[in-house]
């Protein structure tokens, strides 16, 4: 997909799964489950979808999946099924920079990886300059009580190790491609925009993991403040209709983007699979 001076790419790191419940908040299990299957321990497929934005000059990655650092039970527990890196279309060696949109286990656990030679633990794109919101990086060495088990140190303490650009707010990242800070799901996350030669791109991130996520009540319960992520939500699929904007949903198993509109109650929906990637 061509997206100004960029070629936009998606990248899928691997599938794994959450508790359905979570993942729909307050919506009922007989109605969500109407929109995607859950397994017999109620859980949900989901993907670790990844934007790859080339321009010639530099290679972004936008969120880097689950990584590999997981032990046997942690596999069976999140039932994680990871892409290998002999299948990733693009040299990680060669990523001059990361978008992180923040730092919890399923957006940046590929962050660091276990040398195979020297078992230790080192930068997956030692390359790159990592672009995250100062306050999710605070936020990430001190979590709260409901999201530690998401903030992993081996995630974290790895980014004093390479180049980390902090950004506070809305930022340009690059020419185009631009960072939103929302924190209704947590604190410091951001979403991105890429945009060029009238085409508008909005990775929505964890404030709209799935397409099943578009109407404005279906949040998660993993969220810290449903409050702030209606507002946000809100704010983002207005923008996204009026504009009519590519939405790419990170986590969705089968839809990866769309373009959105109306349903006959008023709901945000899909009103166009965008599958020409």
């Amino acid at each position: 997909m061509k997206i100004g001076r960029y070629e936009v790419t998606q990248v899928n790191f691997g599938f794994f799964r959450l508790d359905g419940g979570a993942m729909f908040g307050s919506v009922p299990k007989n109605i969500w489950s109407k929109r995607i299957a859950a397994d017999e321990e109620n859980c949900i497929k989901l993907a670790t979808r990844c934007l790859l934005i080339r321009d010639g000059a530099r290679l972004f990655l936008v969120d880097v999946g689950m990584g590999e650092k997981w032990n046997d039970k942690q596999r069976q527990i999140f039932a994680i099924k990871n892409t290998p890196e002999s299948e990733w279309n693009f040299n990680r060696l060669a990523v001059t920079d990361v978008i992180l949109t923040h730092l919890h286990f399923d957006h940046a656990g590929g962050i660091s990886r276990i040398n195979p030679k020297t078992n230790e633990l080192e930068l997956s794109f030692p390359n790159a300059t990592v672009h995250l919101q100062s306050s999710n990086l605070s936020n990430a060495k001190n979590p709260n009580l409901r999201e530690r088990a998401s903030y992993l140190k081996e995630n974290v303490e790895i980014l004093s190790k390479g180049k980390l650009n902090l950004v506070s707010g809305v930022a340009e990242i690059a020419p185009g491609i631009s960072v939103w800070p929302c924190d209704g799901h947590s604190t410091g996350q951001q979403w991105i925009e890429i945009e060029g030669d009238g085409e508008l791109l909005m990775y929505p991130t964890d404030l709209i993991p799935t397409s099943h996520h578009l109407p404005l009540p279906y949040t998660m319960g993993y969220d810290i403040c449903a409050s702030t992520v209606l507002k946000e939500k809100e704010q983002f699929l207005k923008k996204a209709l009026e504009r009519n904007a590519i939405v790419f949903f990170e986590h969705d198993p089968e839809i990866a983007a769309a373009r959105i509109g109306k349903d006959e109650k008023g709901h945000y929906c899909v009103a166009e699979n965008i599958t020409d990637w």
